[in-house]
Formats: structure tokens, C-alpha cells, sequence
């Protein structure tokens, strides 16, 4: 397997890990897929990285491709009729100059049935991050578009593989709600994975241990790290403000937030609905975690219980970062 580039805090670095979530793309491979599969992990966990270097072997396994990302901006199209591609393609440059993603993603399934109606065989539709370009919620009816692909095709076909992937806890609440698709969560990365991209970085770094109880093996959170100069206050402080906690929030919640640093769990048993689902909005915590079965899980499971990486049985802070913003939030409150 060719294993892709990438571009990461202004740098080229190498595919790793993953091993168990590329088996995955193997596996679905040889397979096909009955139901679309949605994908589900922190922000910045790596979800992209794997799905880009899964988008290149499905490629090299014989699979016409479509990948986009409209977040980043990222894609990959390798279809085999030159015109149904052209068309796409066309699509994506008009949305990278005039911010039309979400004509692009709705088009996708419209393409793709076309591509099967002219003869494609094996197809590969991965849909990467776009439910908030579309609105959350049409998340759901956008993965009834690929059911029907898979279900209802203009055309026989030998497989389709069709992913979509989030990092948003509504839109995962709105997909659920249905039975058509199949959901998998991925962590952060393992331990020794993540250390293999962190040796990539130049020197002049802290300490991995530093570096790892900060981040998880969260490779975002690495990044920001990095291009900050390794300024750890001011990534903390970025984060408050970008996911809006407020004084109002914190005060609101305060009892109940401490208790849930201490114990991500507490959020499971013990506190308001409403603040539950104000995290998960936020995209603070990630909750609801299956058991740590590796049959459930696209990659390493995380630990059932990490308290220093804020992780327990059902509940956890998508990074200790994230749960060190809530910390620095409260003691400014006070």
C-alpha cells in the first residue's frame, strides 16, 4: 500500500498507524457494504488522514474513488468515465473559489448513480466532514441518499463502499434516529502511533510524555501545539473562546462541570440533560462510548477508564485539552 503525504502544520509527513482501521477498508473491500457506514470520533483525531490513505488503496484495489472533504477543502476523484468526473471536478473548483460545498456534496450521489447506470463496477463514495456544510439537520437524509445507492441502484454492480464521517455529536444524534446506516466510532491515536508522528515533527520539542497527557494522541491538538510554539496557555485559551464558554455557561454549570473533570462518567449518571447535550453541541465531549470491544471499534479503543486523559466507561473529554478549557473557564468564572 502506498502510503500518502500529508500536509501537517505546514509540513509534509508520512501516513502512520491505523493498522486495524485500513483492515477495516480491506475488509469492506472485498465485501461491499449492505448499509453506509458513518464514521464517528473527536475533532482532529485523524479520521481524515485515515480515510485519505483509505481512498488511495481502495483506489489501487481497482475502485473508481471519490473522497471530499469540504472542511479542509481536500478530495480525491478518480473515476473512469472522463466526463462524469470532469463534471464533479468542476463542481469542486467552483466551491474552493466561491464556498459552494454543499451543491458539491449533494451532487455526489446524483454522480454516483450515474457512474453505476453507465457501468461502473466498484465504486467508493467517502463523504468526509460535510454534514455542517449541508446542515446538521439533513445529515440523516443525506445518508438515506447513499442507502438508496446501495439498495436501489440504476444498475448491477459487484461493490459500493460508502462512508461518511463526523465529528459532530448532533449530527450522530439525528443519524440514529434511523436504521439506515451502520455507526462505528475511532479514537485518537495509540500511543506509539501518535509517537511516530510526533518524531516527524523537527526538534526543539517538549517531552513526548508532556506532549501525549496534553493531547491523547489527538493529532489536531498536536498541530496547534506545534504552529502555537508550544504555548500551551494559548491553545487552552483558543478553545474557550472558540466553543463559547462563557461565564453564563460556566456559572450555570459550575457544581456540575467540576464534578465531571474529576469523572467524565458523572455526565452519564448524575447530571442534567441540558448540559449533556450542551457538550455534546460543543463538541466537548464525546459521549455514549460502546464497549471497548475492538469488533465495535474502527481502531484501538480507547481505555475504559484513563482519568489523567479524561476518559471513562461511557463518557469522555474529546482531549485533556478540551477538559483543561472547562477547567481554566471555571477559575476565571470565579
Amino acid at each position: 500500500m502506498n502510503r500518502v503525504k500529508l500536509r501537517f502544520a505546514n509540513l509534509e509527513v508520512n501516513f502512520v498507524d491505523r493498522e486495524q482501521a485500513i483492515k477495516w477498508i480491506e475488509y469492506w473491500a472485498s465485501r461491499g457494504m449492505a448499509l453506509p457506514h458513518v464514521i464517528y470520533g473527536p475533532e482532529g483525531c485523524g479520521k481524515s488522514a485515515w480515510l485519505r490513505q483509505g481512498a488511495e488503496l481502495l483506489r489501487e484495489l481497482g475502485f473508481d474513488v471519490i473522497y471530499v472533504n469540504p472542511i479542509e477543502s481536500a478530495f480525491t476523484v478518480e473515476l473512469g468515465i472522463e466526463d462524469l468526473r470532469n463534471k464533479l471536478m468542476n463542481l469542486i473548483r467552483e466551491a474552493t473559489s466561491q464556498t459552494t460545498w454543499g451543491r458539491v456534496i449533494w451532487s455526489i450521489i446524483d454522480i454516483a448513480r450515474s457512474l453505476i447506470e453507465a457501468g461502473t463496477r466498484k465504486l467508493a463514495i467517502i463523504v468526509d466532514d460535510a454534514f455542517q456544510v449541508i446542515g446538521i439537520d439533513k445529515a440523516a437524509i443525506y445518508v438515506k441518499g447513499l442507502l438508496g445507492i446501495l439498495e436501489h441502484p440504476p444498475a448491477s454492480y459487484d461493490k459500493i463502499i460508502a462512508i461518511a464521517a463526523t465529528s459532530e455529536g448532533v449530527s450522530l444524534g439525528e443519524i440514529g434516529r434511523h436504521s439506515w446506516s451502520d455507526t462505528a466510532p475511532i479514537w485518537n491515536m495509540s500511543k506509539e502511533g501518535f509517537r511516530q508522528l510526533y518524531e516527524q515533527l523537527p526538534e526543539l520539542k517538549p517531552d513526548f510524555e508532556e506532549i501525549w497527557r496534553l493531547t491523547g494522541g489527538n493529532p489536531r491538538m498536536l498541530e496547534r501545539l506545534y504552529e502555537s510554539g508550544w504555548m500551551v496557555d494559548k491553545v487552552i485559551n483558543d478553545l474557550v473562546r472558540e466553543k463559547m464558554i462563557t461565564p453564563n455557561f460556566t456559572r450555570k454549570w459550575s457544581n456540575h462541570l467540576r464534578e465531571a473533570i474529576e469523572d467524565p462518567d458523572y455526565l452519564w449518571y448524575n447530571a442534567p440533560e441540558e448540559l449533556t447535550n450542551e457538550l455534546i453541541e460543543k463538541n466537548l465531549i464525546i459521549y455514549f462510548l460502546p464497549e471497548r470491544d475492538q469488533r465495535f471499534w474502527v481502531d484501538q479503543p480507547p481505555p475504559e477508564q484513563d482519568p489523567e486523559l479524561g476518559i471513562g466507561k461511557h463518557v469522555a473529554w474529546q482531549t485533556p485539552i478540551h477538559r483543561e478549557a472547562i477547567k481554566r473557564a471555571l477559575k476565571e468564572e470565579n
